[in-house]
């Protein structure tokens, strides 16, 4: 008798409207208990998952990669380009920013608060978030935001729009 091969299942995660590729791909993780190797691996091609989830998008990630990478994670590869910086857009790898109005209304991190050109959010005309304003403590890269909280003091993201400054116009 000819034992089949086991193909392992994994849980779907479905993106949040403008989320970034890091924190969409940490949420994934976590919700099958996999590595950024083991996510890599699963997809084939190893340790991109890692610069991904850092924002090192240089070079971008291949066409090729994302349909791997859809495949794995159950959503399409065009979506999953959406989470990337458009072409041409400059990004800031650090600090990572944070709008706490918009992850109050929708508990992700957006790919925009990462753009060089983005210093605000044009939504609420709030300037964005670099550090917690309770202890100071640079955010965490999105992949690690697992609750929604500073990971120094445990500050709620949702609490920090009230130390948001308006922008003036």
């Amino acid at each position: 008798m000819e034992v089949a091969e086991i193909q392992p299942w994994l849980f779907r995660v479905e993106p949040y409207e403008a989320e970034s590729l890091s924190h969409f791909l940490g949420r994934f993780r976590r919700a099958n208990d996999l590595t950024p190797t083991g996510l890599g691996k699963a997809a084939g091609f190893g340790g991109a998952i890692a610069r991904w989830e850092k924002f090192r998008f240089n070079p971008p990630p291949f066409r090729q990669q994302l349909e791997a990478l859809a495949t794995v994670v159950g959503v399409d590869a065009d979506r999953l380009a959406q989470m990337l910086p458009p072409a041409g857009v400059g990004i800031k790898m650090e600090p990572i920013r944070l709008c706490a109005a918009c992850y109050t209304e929708s508990p992700c991190h957006k790919i925009e608060w990462q753009f060089k050109a983005t210093n605000r959010c044009y939504r609420h005309k709030l300037h964005l978030l670099s550090e917690c304003p309770n202890c100071g403590a640079r955010f965490k890269i999105p992949a690690l935001w697992i609750d929604g909280h500073c990971q120094r003091c445990f500050m709620r993201f949702t609490e920090m729009v009230n130390y948001q400054k308006s922008v003036e116009v």
